[in-house]
């Protein structure tokens, strides 16, 4: 094979360096990894709750912006919403 190190050393460098990078970003995508899915969990709550609030007269919105406020906060995420939907009624 002529030429097979100088063939696989690009190839080489760039698994070296990709190694780098995950292992300096671990942390980071860890945690946009965890708010995607707390953030899914709460755009899933949205949906099932949705027909219930509409029918208590205290309906949210099932959008990308209520989902990352109850997935980052929570359960006072979840009162936050509801608190700026009556004080901007």
């Amino acid at each position: 094979m002529e030429g097979g190190w100088i063939t696989a050393l690009p190839w080489m460098t760039a698994a070296v360096v990709g190694v780098m990078l995950l292992s300096l970003l671990r942390r980071p995508v860890a945690a946009l990894l965890r708010l995607a899915g707390r953030t899914g969990l709460g755009l899933a709550f949205l949906t099932f709750f949705a027909p219930v609030g509409e029918f208590l007269g205290a309906a949210l919105g099932v959008n990308l912006f209520n989902a990352t406020v109850l997935g980052v906060l929570g359960v006072p995420g979840f009162g936050l919403l509801m608190l700026a939907k009556w004080v901007l009624r």
